[in-house]
């Protein structure tokens, strides 16, 4: 089971023109924008990554307003683990506990996903976090990451996973907004 203490999110590519073509993509950046929210609430840090912005834009906005305290780091590799900064940031964290959310779901979260396995992390995907522009595409990153080793979540699962217990401040908070 993941809890807070080791768990870090990881914030894949949601960017410009083609975050615009994801399969049902409103649905998708409503759950992105609630993951982000929530992980702030309980205090999970957030690695935000992006694929060379000067080419394909920056983050959404609705995901970079909540980020603003925030940077990206900027790769070129398709794994974010291709990239020191990203690996820096991670192992300065200590934390090994890896979820992964973004675009896209067959190319940049496997990759990713991937490596971090190779690495020795646990890495769980969350499923409706995750976007291909096609179903096709996602379901064959989501099932290629199951065969590696990953393991999927959701976002429901993922916040009472790592809550652990029906009470509190951010219980009371992350329940209010998943309603």
């Amino acid at each position: 089971m993941f809890c807070v203490e080791n768990s870090v999110l990881v914030l894949v590519d949601v960017q410009g023109r083609l975050a615009q073509l994801m399969y049902e993509k409103e649905r998708l950046f409503t759950s992105l924008e609630t993951l982000v929210k929530g992980m702030k609430i309980l205090g999970v840090p957030i690695i935000w990554m992006e694929q060379i912005p000067s080419k394909l834009g920056p983050t959404i906005d609705s995901l970079s307003k909540i980020m603003e305290k925030e940077r990206p780091i900027e790769k070129n590799s398709f794994s974010c683990c291709g990239e020191p900064e990203f690996m820096d940031r991670l192992n300065g964290l200590g934390r090994n506990q890896v979820l992964i959310s973004g675009i896209e779901t067959h190319i940049c979260v496997f990759q990713t996903a991937f490596d971090l396995l190779e690495k020795g992390c646990e890495v769980q995907v969350v499923s409706d976090c995750v976007g291909s522009r096609t179903l096709e595409n996602k379901e064959i990153g989501l099932n290629r990451i199951v065969q590696s080793g990953g393991q999927l979540t959701c976002l429901e699962m993922v916040f009472f996973e790592l809550m652990k217990k029906a009470q509190g401040d951010a219980f009371k908070q992350i329940v209010a907004f998943l309603k």
